[in-house]
């Protein structure tokens, strides 16, 4: 039995079909059911058998995916003796990140990272809450975020911790009649034309709260998920917005304001399998991240922020 038959065990009991493996993988499931195929031969069992979803593993399968975080666990902790050995952290970690969360976070964690031995590698993808988790049979850290918990939705049973916490303001239109309020309530976004994130975005929460805080239901004029663009929107007047505070840059085309009576703080945080976790190279990038949090907080505030 190879690792990566182990893994591929595991990753296709966490997610479910072939075709997500696959996709988390950038391989196709052709060649994913090969490798099952010749699993199968060399154990003389078999692994998984045909269900409603396609394939769901057999008790063999189970028990081989029981084995998986063992297994890669322990090889972890070798390749950590190693490391360890040779005096630094070294090796590759790939980061895979909201693009929101990197901006804010990345410049920071890799200047901190210069001279350490440690390349990062990095991919952005902008998903549910709950798509998040998924992201960790591929990338090494994940750096994911929430407004409902410490611990992003589908991620439990992973390694977690925050890095950052961040408000979520107001973007309002430069001319808008709140655009000199110091903070708003829930009320005052009342009959305002919100430019919304798709519902089962964190930034939704926050709008699902104003609701049941006023009892009123708000206008979600359209719902995309670039900030760049939601910027860009309400600058030209378009609407009003939730936008992040340390990583929405300043511009003359909108103010950013705090809202408060409802909880508007996400907290972003870093998820991985527990195997990832073992590396001196994981916990390096691991603790740049946090202290480039940490200097988030002492930053730009709102106000400062509105020009």
């Amino acid at each position: 039995m190879e690792v990566r038959h182990l893994e591929l065990l595991r990753d296709l009991r966490d997610l479910g079909t072939l075709g997500a493996v696959a996709a988390a993988t950038y391989r196709t499931p052709s060649a994913l059911s090969q490798q099952l195929r010749t699993a199968e031969r060399e154990l003389g069992v078999a692994l998984v058998e045909p269900s409603s979803r396609g394939l769901r593993l057999t008790w063999a399968g189970e028990i081989m995916a029981d084995g998986a975080a063992d297994v890669l666990g322990a090889l972890a902790r070798v390749q950590a003796r190693l490391d360890a050995a040779a005096g630094k952290p070294g090796g590759v970690v790939k980061i895979g990140t909201l693009p929101s969360a990197g901006a804010a976070l990345l410049p920071g964690a890799l200047t901190r990272l210069e001279g350490s031995g440690v390349t990062v590698t990095l991919e952005d993808f902008d998903v549910a809450e709950a798509d998040f988790a998924a992201r960790t049979v591929d990338a090494d850290l994940v750096i994911a975020h929430s407004l409902r918990s410490d611990v992003p939705a589908g991620a439990e049973g992973l390694f977690t911790e925050v890095v950052a916490r961040e408000p979520i303001d107001v973007a309002v239109p430069a001319r808008h009649t709140l655009a000199q309020r110091a903070s708003l309530a829930p009320a005052d976004l009342v009959g305002q034309r919100f430019i919304a994130v798709p519902r089962g975005y964190p930034f939704a929460t926050v709008l699902d709260s104003i609701e049941a805080a006023t009892g009123a239901t708000l206008e979600r004029w359209i719902e995309i998920r670039d900030n760049r663009l939601v910027e860009s929107l309400v600058g030209d007047g378009r609407g009003i917005a939730l936008l992040p505070r340390y990583s929405t840059p300043p511009s003359a085309s909108y103010r950013l304001i705090a809202l408060q009576g409802v909880h508007a703080t996400r907290a972003i945080v870093a998820i991985a399998r527990p195997d990832k976790t073992e590396r001196p190279a994981f916990r390096s990038v691991l603790t740049a991240l946090k202290e480039a949090g940490a200097a988030l907080a002492t930053g730009a505030s709102g106000a400062e922020r509105r020009l």
